[in-house]
């Protein structure tokens, strides 16, 4: 078993929770910014990049707050998860990403997600 480390961040956007969540837990809304392309069979969701796919099931979801997935080809209990949280004061909305990666490949997966939620914010029109 790998000693995967979890790792949190954090990203403003400019959108509704409503139309975010949209986003982040279906398979259309996945593929605009996730993945090239995403299907889905009841809570077993197919993410495609180029030549590879990657199976994750769906663990756990609620409306407008946020989706956890667990990767079903790890065989342990790291799972990533997209937190909508919107401040009481401010009404700003951030996007929380919670995921686990090896501790060396910790800074690359921070890039990632930063990458991935760049082309998030470019489809919502928030970049």
């Amino acid at each position: 078993m790998s000693d995967k480390v979890k790792f949190e961040i954090e990203f403003v956007i400019q959108s509704s929770p409503q139309l975010l969540y949209t986003y982040i837990s279906t398979p259309s809304g996945l593929s605009e910014w996730f993945a090239d392309n995403v299907n889905s069979r009841g809570e077993k969701f197919f993410f495609i990049w180029d030549e590879s796919e990657e199976e994750a099931k769906l663990l756990k979801r609620k409306n407008e707050e946020f989706v956890k997935f667990r990767w079903t080809a790890e065989e342990d209990d790291s799972f990533f998860e997209m937190k909508i949280i919107v401040d009481e004061i401010t009404s700003d909305v951030s996007l929380f990403i919670t995921d686990f990666a090896e501790e060396d490949e910790i800074e690359e997966s921070k890039m990632l997600w930063t990458n991935q939620v760049s082309s998030l914010k470019q489809v919502l029109g928030s970049a």
